[in-house]
């Protein structure tokens, strides 16, 4: 059998919660295999970030180059960036592959609050590198940061999915009963996909998130549904959630992926 390649650019969580090794994690249970370049390194556990060191810039072209020399892909997931250096080199990769489906998912803080990335990040994001993603996948918090402070996720949702692509804007971190994830396209109606609220705090569910949906459109699958076998997954690891340390617990994403 076959594995797709997904080319991952993210940051390094040496709890395994989060950053490179979730995404290894997903790409794997959702049928590809994930080659990785590290943007940061972390000093982090499962209850917060306590440090974060940028990968130099001279290496981490380095890193990119060797890969695409080597490989080809079927799709990049884009994770935590350090700077807004680091951005512009990925948006001349996605000028480079214009082909290739290009999953950003924009962590700016933690789900323990720390800071990941430095406070240009989010403007070259949103001025650059959003231009050529297929999908964009922040949490309600980090659309409203990308949206200079926007309240009503509807709006943050038609500003996000501009220039034709989707914003999938997960809802685990509000506090509504239920989880909901919403899905705007520009020019097709808002998709609600609802799911059933677990207990607890999740530490690398956004990353999993990402990752699966990058491997399902590295298969072929269209936009849609890649977007809905990727939530059933990431929904599967969360129900299975296990506590590796005393903070957050870390989805089970080491099982194979189904239909919905």
């Amino acid at each position: 059998m076959k594995r797709p390649n997904i080319l991952v650019i993210a940051g390094h969580d040496p709890s395994g919660g989060a950053g490179i090794q979730a995404d290894i994690e997903a790409a794997a249970a959702n049928g590809a295999h994930a080659a990785t370049v590290i943007t940061l390194l972390t000093c982090q556990d499962t209850t917060n970030v306590h440090g974060v060191e940028a990968v130099a810039a001279d290496f981490f072209d380095r890193c990119l180059e060797t890969a695409l020399a080597d490989m080809d892909f079927a799709a990049i997931k884009v994770g935590v960036i350090a700077n807004a250096e680091q951005v512009m080199r990925i948006v001349d990769l996605a000028e480079r592959l214009p082909n290739v489906p290009l999953v950003v998912d924009p962590v700016l803080r933690a789900a323990g609050g720390g800071t990941l990335a430095d406070d240009s990040v989010g403007q070259a994001l949103r001025d650059h590198l959003f231009a050529h993603a297929d999908v964009v996948t922040p949490n309600a918090g980090e659309a409203r940061l990308l949206c200079d402070g926007e309240a009503d996720i509807d709006r943050c949702g038609a500003r996000l999915s501009a220039n034709g692509r989707c914003a999938l804007i997960t809802g685990g971190d509000e506090g509504d009963s239920e989880v909901i994830n919403r899905e705007y396209v520009a020019g097709e109606p808002r998709e609600m996909h609802r799911w059933p609220r677990l207990p607890g705090v999740f530490h690398g569910s956004g990353c999993t998130l990402a990752s699966a949906l990058a491997a399902q459109l590295a298969h072929g699958h269209d936009r849609a549904t890649a977007v809905r076998r990727a939530q059933a997954y990431v929904w599967r690891t969360l129900d299975n959630a296990f506590a590796a340390g005393r903070g957050q617990h870390i989805p089970a994403r080491i099982q194979p992926a189904r239909d919905s």
